[in-house]
């Protein structure tokens, strides 16, 4: 038994297809579950009880902490610190390895072009400083042996059935429902995203592959490119003009004193203003695993719209 833990997240449904691959018996976890293979336990959880998560966990060989907390500094600060620690403390009571998939916001913000597995830990934001401290409670049980575990982690990311992607909703949707598509910061910049089924598929893998546990792992995304190339690669694949405008620092600010969701981007358009190169080379080299292209995944993107 494999379990995903918030499996109604940007990566749930995917991984919970991908896990098919290596074993029948497939829990989903989460407030609301719902089926995605015919034979997945469904089994209600609130991550931030702790008897909820033990009691998911028990009989799991693998889980797969995937959830996608609302974008609030306040629900972050409240509830990653208290879900890490049931998930962990209910991985090492049931012996069951953990997979945690990851972002990139605790990186050092001048060391962002390129992005590796070594790079330096500084969170610039809020936000960056929560992951930061969730990933080290991870590292901390691995270098003492008491949980086998590893670290999944993508890049900013894009792909179908996901509804919380910048590029999908500033770029690809705005242009399909004939508006200019948005941009922040610069336009010139280098940018990667990962494509989400390559996550799923290489998430799924590395839970299941023993040798993988104990480091942390960059999921297989694409070279970048820069802002421009990508509004225009998505208006090429939508067969329109690629129209767009740059949203300045200064206006997501006063964007922000009216739209929530703004105002908590505000601190992370540090990795719009400068270059964001995220590095999968290991994971590749070790998997002979390529990403799928740009072009490719924006077309998988359009078709399944």
């Amino acid at each position: 038994m494999q379990v995903i833990l918030g499996s109604g997240g940007s990566i749930g449904k995917d991984l919970a297809r991908e896990l098919t691959n290596y074993t029948d018996k497939i829990r989903l976890a989460s407030r609301n579950p719902q089926k995605i293979n015919p034979k997945d336990d469904l089994t209600i959880c609130d991550l931030t009880l702790p008897d909820d998560v033990d009691n998911v966990v028990r009989g799991c060989e693998v889980a797969y902490l995937t959830v996608g907390l609302p974008y609030k500094l306040k629900t972050w600060s409240e509830q990653w610190p208290l879900i890490m620690k049931n998930t962990i403390s209910a991985c090492k009571k049931h012996k069951c390895k953990l997979v945690f998939f990851d972002n990139i916001y605790m990186y050092h913000p001048d060391q962002l072009n390129p992005m590796m597995e070594e790079t330096e830990i500084k969170p610039p934001s809020k936000k960056g400083k929560i992951r930061a401290d969730i990933a080290q409670m991870v590292l901390n049980e691995i270098k003492n042996g008491s949980l086998k575990a590893l670290i999944a982690r993508a890049a900013d990311f894009y792909g179908p059935e996901i509804k919380n992607s910048v590029l999908n909703e500033v770029v690809f949707n705005n242009l399909k429902a004939g508006k200019k598509a948005n941009w922040f910061c610069s336009v010139d910049k280098l940018h990667n995203f990962t494509y989400t089924p390559d996550a799923a598929k290489a998430t799924a893998l590395l839970g299941n592959t023993d040798s993988a546990y104990g480091q942390v792992w960059h999921l297989p995304t694409a070279p970048p490119i820069t802002g421009k190339l990508w509004i225009e690669k998505i208006a090429s694949e939508l067969k329109i003009e690629p129209k767009f405008q740059v949203v300045p620092q200064f206006l997501v600010r006063i964007l922000g004193i009216f739209n929530p969701i703004m105002k908590e981007f505000v601190e992370m358009l540090y990795q719009w203003d400068r270059d964001y190169n995220f590095d999968s080379s290991k994971f590749e080299n070790t998997f002979k695993m390529k990403p799928t292209s740009i072009d490719e995944g924006i077309k998988q993107l359009n078709t399944a719209e």
